[in-house]
């Protein structure tokens, strides 16, 4: 590598590790997978395609608030959109964007582990589990 694509690398993973690692998944992403996780029990009213889809679940992708199941399918459908152009990138550029991308899905990775040890330490959920709210039938 030449030193501006050196710089260039260096530059992307520290980017990646702070914009995707800290702040989308440890502060915002990480937080809510845990927490919507530990909203479903097998066996006891959940519907059973929340267990059956539980990451999608998980993620927001759906039974969530309007926002968060914006967000969530926003991010999905992004995040595919930019897979599907940096593959069609050249040497070194590709390598440099998946090595930032690496540092900063194993940060959330890591920081997903981190919140749900938590989460079963202290018994309290790392953030709002943005879950619909259900408007009971007049009886």
């Amino acid at each position: 590598l030449s030193t501006f694509q050196l710089s260039a690398y260096i530059g992307t993973v520290l980017m990646f590790a702070y914009a995707e690692g800290y702040k989308g998944f440890q502060c915002k992403f990480s937080p809510l997978v845990v927490s919507r996780s530990f909203t479903i029990f097998n066996g006891s009213g959940t519907p059973i395609h929340h267990v059956l889809l539980a990451p999608a679940y998980s993620m927001g992708l759906f039974h969530a608030t309007k926002k968060r199941t914006i967000v969530s399918w926003s991010v999905t459908i992004g995040v595919a959109a930019i897979v599907a152009t940096v593959k069609r990138l050249s040497y070194p550029w590709r390598n440099v964007l998946n090595a930032g991308a690496a540092v900063g899905l194993t940060w959330g990775a890591i920081s997903i582990l981190v919140h749900y040890v938590q989460a079963l330490r202290t018994g309290t959920m790392p953030a709002d589990p943005a879950l619909p709210i259900i408007k009971k039938a007049k009886e």
